[in-house]
């Protein structure tokens, strides 16, 4: 890795990002990663078992959190399964890493090394943590970076991705950086709430979204314009709206919601947000 002496926080708009999840302590994030500890920062796909909200009083809550950190692990699977061809000598970037979930399964499934960066020196401090937990620190390592200038070497990587973090920066500034340190013919990877420009601006229910998490969230064009300027070919899209608005439905009935849950239903089900993943190719 190269140095930078380029401070990591760039922007007070990014001290205030960073200031949010060094403070944030969310059960809807802890709880569920106190299942197995494989702590996540996004969202889940796909149907849950109906048996969870019928289980006796006593252990009903425990069941939901399991199921719902079930359909979190499923959405990183899938996410993973679009890297394509990776060895256990090749190295792949988790940009924005939260608490390292996803770093843990793609280290789990390739055997590869695996780097994450994020500018929260909390998320960096667990994630290592973790990984110390594991036995797996020499293959899997967090970072204090920031995802725009990460300061690895030029084509370090085999793959990268963004899980749910695209919406905190600019995205050409991003993909920019991601096409420096992507090796030609690498894959990235990203799952990404995004609004429908084909209906307009962002509605009321995605500007609640942005509000409450302190985001930018982009309209969906503006991904294939960023990426195809800056080296980018997409080969899979994948439009993962349908399959998320289970895991709402479920995370509004648990004892870990926190009222943005209605938002989130409301911009899936009017059409005005999507939950959409786009694998590239970098040429």
């Amino acid at each position: 890795m190269i140095s930078t002496d380029q401070p990591v926080i760039r922007s007070a708009y990014q001290q205030s990002i960073a200031d949010y999840w060094n403070r944030e302590k969310d059960p809807v994030n802890l709880r569920l990663g106190d299942v197995d500890g494989l702590y996540h920062h996004h969202y889940g796909i796909g149907e849950y078992d109906p048996a969870v909200l019928e289980a006796p009083e006593n252990i009903r809550d425990e069941a939901i959190i399991a199921e719902m950190h079930r359909l979190e692990t499923a959405q990183a699977e899938v996410l993973l399964d679009h890297l394509g061809a990776v060895g256990p000598g090749d190295r792949l970037l988790d940009a924005g890493c939260g608490r390292g979930g996803t770093s843990i399964m793609a280290n789990q499934r390739f055997g590869c090394q695996v780097d994450g960066v994020s500018i929260s020196e909390q998320q960096v401090a667990f994630a290592n943590e973790q990984a110390n937990k594991r036995g797996v620190a020499g293959r899997v390592r967090y970072h204090l970076r920031n995802m725009l200038d990460t300061g690895f070497e030029t084509g370090a990587f085999k793959g990268a991705w963004n899980n749910e973090s695209t919406m905190y920066v600019d995205l050409h500034q991003l993909f920019a950086e991601h096409a420096r340190h992507i090796a030609p013919g690498g894959r990235y990877v990203t799952i990404t709430g995004c609004y429908n420009d084909v209906t307009g601006g962002r509605s009321r229910a995605v500007s609640q979204i942005d509000q409450h998490y302190i985001c930018n969230i982009h309209a969906r064009g503006d991904y294939f314009k960023a990426l195809s300027a800056n080296g980018f070919v997409p080969i899979n899209v994948v439009d993962l709206t349908a399959a998320t608005i289970p895991y709402w439905e479920l995370r509004a009935q648990s004892s870990v919601a926190t009222g943005i849950e209605d938002p989130f239903l409301t911009a899936y089900r009017e059409g005005s947000f999507h939950y959409l993943l786009i694998a590239a190719d970098r040429v």
